[in-house]
């Protein structure tokens, strides 16, 4: 029983050390001439000077992928944006067309008050078509900034 145990902790080790390594390997080590021994595997002795070098050009090259990929991503995400921010002129178009059914509405009741009922109506109309623009404009914005 304790020794399933022992065997599952240790395969669940060396998995998630296998899970952990990086796809892309780095390049080998410069390994010293002198190899010691300790327990029963032999471990190479690696310079400092060299492995911090390595460290460096691995951490100032980049992927082949990472900038066309990312390019991507950012124009997925404002195209998604400006299609969000759209949404909001389908407000606007349904704002002017009530506007302008009260006005028929209102007109077809009180033929009279015509001229007083459409300067009201362009006003509500003005309203209506500044909130449209401004959604328009912040949708370029998420689209072109």
């Amino acid at each position: 029983m304790a020794s399933t145990r022992v065997l599952a902790s240790r395969l669940a080790s060396s998995m998630a050390s296998k899970a952990a390594r990086p796809a892309a390997r780095a390049a080998p080590f410069q390994v010293a001439s002198k190899r010691t021994i300790t327990g029963f595997t032999a471990r190479p002795q690696v310079s400092l000077k060299a492995n911090a070098s390595r460290m460096f050009q691995n951490a100032n090259a980049k992927r082949a992928y990472s900038s066309e990929m990312a390019q991507a991503l950012v124009e997925a995400s404002r195209n998604i944006g400006m299609g969000n921010a759209a949404i909001g002129l389908t407000g606007a178009g349904i704002g002017i067309g009530l506007v302008f059914a009260a006005l028929l509405n209102a007109v077809a009741r009180n033929p009279a008050l015509r001229g007083q009922l459409f300067s009201y109506a362009i006003l509500g109309f003005a309203f209506v078509e500044a909130i449209g623009l401004f959604d328009l404009m912040i949708a370029l914005m998420a689209k072109f900034t």
